[in-house]
């Protein structure tokens, strides 16, 4: 008892939230540490870092042949084992400053659907990265506690995370998952979809960058009044020219429909499968949207008005997971059962 009460002490402990998307860190001393895109820069030759997270980034459609942007996370689970290791040691650096005696601990959310080798995976880059101790919580889970809900109670808690990989639904109950629904639509797939679009509908092509922000400005579920009209750049596919066209919110709203309605669908399974107990508190108390792709405009009126479900989307979606994930790392007597390994 005395030598894990030390180790406690010296220890940094760490939480993260290792996404497709972004990559998120908290420290017991500084808070939210990293913020950063799950992105890696590498000499195509070498394999040497050149850079790595938002810096990466911007690399994504402007490298020359020796240099390649990667993204090693997919669909929500590591793609390339290496580099996420690489990525991972980064930003353990980036988040502890200093000297310290003991390697971290940590706390990784992962998704509900993961495959026991996906898990060894994630043990085991964090490992090679520096960790040790390693906790691990499903990320619905990790939400619904970093957005206050009363999951230790035997009510119906139902929680919607969108990540960039995968979107996740379950229903929490007496810090327990009663049921959980995935789907690898997220927010790739709507920047895939908004590419998709683009093409069909302009013969133009557009790199992934510039789709994501065309979702961000003018992306909708629903009917959005007074939205702008966008000027978007890209590559004519006949002439193979530099073009620009003017893109609406009622063109992207057409591009988003197939992901919005997978979504939807993943949310009326769980329903489904809800017992009658459950799904009586969840008319009641609603819904939770978190992550980052429930900053969709309307995404919340659309699957309210499709399920008549109250929703209401996290003060701050992007790190409801992170946040949650600190708390139970932070309070692990109170939180011993959410944690799966």
């Amino acid at each position: 008892m005395f030598l894990r009460r030390l180790f406690r002490f010296l220890s940094k402990d760490i939480a993260m939230d290792l996404g497709t998307a972004n990559t998120l860190l908290y420290t017991r001393a500084h808070g939210i540490v990293v913020n950063e895109p799950s992105v890696v820069a590498l000499d195509a030759n070498t394999g040497k870092i050149l850079a790595v997270g938002a810096a990466a980034k911007e690399y994504i459609g402007r490298t020359p042949r020796s240099i390649r942007a990667v993204r090693p996370m997919k669909d929500g689970v590591i793609a390339d084992f290496d580099v996420t290791r690489a990525m991972i040691s980064y930003f353990v650096q980036k988040a502890i400053s200093g000297l310290r005696l003991v390697r971290p601990s940590m706390a990784v959310c992962i998704p509900t659907g993961i495959t026991q080798v996906e898990k060894r995976a994630v043990i085991d880059s964090a490992m090679l990265a520096g960790a040790v101790d390693i906790s691990m919580i499903e990320e619905p889970m990790a939400a619904a506690i970093g957005a206050d809900l009363p999951i230790h109670e035997p009510l119906g808690n139902l929680v919607l995370d969108i990540g960039g990989g995968t979107s996740e639904v379950a229903v929490i109950t007496l810090s327990g998952v009663a049921n959980s629904q995935s789907v690898r639509v997220a927010g790739d797939t709507m920047n895939l979809a908004v590419q998709r679009f683009m093409r069909d509908a302009f013969r133009m092509e557009v790199g992934d960058n510039t789709a994501e922000n065309v979702k961000k400005i003018i992306g909708a579920a629903v009917p959005m009044p007074n939205a702008p009209i966008l000027e978007v750049s890209g590559k004519d596919m006949v002439r193979g020219c530099p073009r620009v066209v003017k893109v609406t919110e009622a063109h992207i709203r057409e591009a988003l429909r197939e992901p919005v309605q997978a979504i939807l669908e993943v949310v009326l399974r769980a329903l489904e499968k809800t017992p009658p107990e459950l799904a009586a508190d969840i008319y009641r108390n609603g819904m939770l949207m978190a992550g980052g792709g429930s900053l969709l405009k309307g995404l919340d009126q659309y699957i309210s008005r499709e399920t008549r479900l109250k929703v209401f989307v996290d003060k701050d979606p992007l790190t409801t997971v992170l946040r949650g994930t600190a708390r139970a790392m932070l309070d692990r007597e109170t939180y011993r059962s959410v944690f799966i390994n």
